[in-house]
Order: C-alpha cells, then sequence, then structure tokens
C-alpha cells in the first residue's frame, strides 16, 4: 500500500529507482497502468505547475476546446526542459525499458528501444519527430480531457508518465485520470484514478499485451481526464518520444 504522506528526498534518480519495480511492472502487466510512489515534494510540484505562466518556457499552447480534444489547456516545453522534468525522464526510460521490450516480445513486434534515452530521441529526430514532447497541462471547472492516445510518428515508446502537481480534494475535484481497454469480442473496460500530488501514473502509450488462444495479443488502450468540478489541477506529461 502506498504511504501517501511521505515526502521524497534525495536526488531523483534515486527516488524513481526507489519504487517498487517488480509491483509495478506486474501491475503494468495485468492493468496497462500503475501508481507509483511519491516522487515529487509538494514545493517542487508547486514550483513546477508555477512554470506554466513562464511562456518561454513553451514551445506551443494547445487549447483543448478549440481542436474538440476536450476542454482546458496544456503547454509543450521547449527543449531546454527544467531541470528536474529532463531528470525525471531520464530516470524513468532505463526503469521501463524492460517492460517495453518484454512486451515487444510477446507480441512478435520489433524493439527498437536501445539502452540510452539520449540514443533513441537522436533516432527521433533522425526519423522528422524533433519536436520535445513533454507536457505541462492546467485544467480549471468544467475542463476534461477527451480519451486520446500520445502517438506522434511511427517512432513511439509504448509507456509514458503522469505526475499530479496538486492536491485532490483541496486544490481540486473531481479530473480523475481515466483509462480504457478495449477487448476483443466484447465490450470496452474503463478505469479511473486519483492522481495524488507528488505520484505518478505509469501507463501504455498506445496497447498492452493480453492472453489470447492463439499466445498474446494487443488489447487498444485510451487516456482521459474526467470532468473538473472545482478549482485548478496542473499536472506534468512525461513522454518518452519527440512528436513529429
Amino acid at each position: 500500500m502506498l504511504d501517501t504522506n511521505t515526502h521524497p528526498t534525495g536526488p531523483v534518480i534515486d527516488r524513481v529507482a526507489g519504487q517498487d519495480w517488480g509491483a509495478l511492472s506486474d501491475e503494468l502487466d495485468a492493468h496497462g497502468h500503475a501508481p507509483t510512489g511519491p516522487l515529487l515534494t509538494p514545493d517542487e510540484c508547486r514550483q513546477i505547475a508555477g512554470l506554466y505562466e513562464d511562456v518561454a518556457r513553451f514551445r506551443t499552447t494547445v487549447d483543448m476546446a478549440r481542436h474538440r480534444f476536450g476542454s482546458g489547456q496544456y503547454r509543450y516545453f521547449t527543449h531546454e526542459l527544467p531541470v528536474i522534468v529532463r531528470e525525471l525522464r531520464e530516470a524513468f526510460y532505463p526503469r521501463l525499458l524492460p517492460v517495453a521490450r518484454d512486451w515487444a516480445g510477446r507480441l512478435g513486434k520489433p524493439a527498437p528501444w536501445p539502452d540510452s534515452l539520449t540514443e533513441w530521441l537522436a533516432m527521433c529526430h533522425a526519423a522528422g519527430q524533433d519536436r520535445s514532447a513533454q507536457i505541462l497541462l492546467r485544467y480549471g471547472p468544467g475542463d476534461w480531457n477527451a480519451l486520446h492516445r500520445d502517438v506522434f510518428g511511427d517512432m513511439a515508446f509504448p509507456l509514458q508518465v503522469v505526475i499530479g502537481l496538486d492536491a485532490p480534494g483541496t486544490d481540486f475535484t473531481g479530473g480523475e485520470f481515466l483509462m480504457t481497454e478495449q477487448r476483443a469480442r466484447a465490450q470496452s473496460r474503463g478505469s479511473a484514478t486519483t492522481l495524488l500530488q507528488g505520484h505518478g501514473l505509469i501507463f501504455t502509450t498506445r496497447d498492452r499485451p493480453v492472453p489470447s488462444r492463439r499466445g498474446w495479443s494487443n488489447a487498444p488502450m485510451r487516456h482521459g481526464v474526467s470532468t473538473v468540478r472545482s478549482g485548478s489541477r496542473h499536472t506534468l506529461g512525461l513522454v518518452f518520444h519527440d512528436a513529429a
């Protein structure tokens, strides 16, 4: 059971390494998403959320209502990431890599991801995906995010991470993280997760392997956010491929 009252200490790489990766891998296998323990302190969360107003840090702003993605707004960082965001991304990649390769093996798909995040991003850029995909999202009352996938081209890493930056029940209400799984010859299955402040949720970018009569098949999944009822909800999205 997660300890929701403990604030993390030490370098970011140690905080990520100190998660129960055996349990997280099992949870990802079973559900396609897995909640982490605390990764950021409340002060760090507030500092990251506060960056939203520093427009120079971002390459673009997306109004979700304009694009019929939902309601609310998010911004993509430039490649000049804040140090703590860069450290989180670099710390998570090697921990998620074994899961990514295992899933690809079960599904009989290529596993093009090298040991180094730097090398993988260079491959993305060579393929024309050279724009930062790290996201800071902001929701207010009535805002929501439609079910979708963060796939920005042929070069895609199969897992990503979202981190809650505000305290549910205190800073906002509603705004649960939603996932749906399309099941073969059956109706879709859904789940809702409340993101705790400073905690993360690892989830599949596109699909996950599930047992089938012929061995393994892929279960397509999508994610979104339920309607925020009150307050302000910020989240940090870590994506391990870049955008076209």
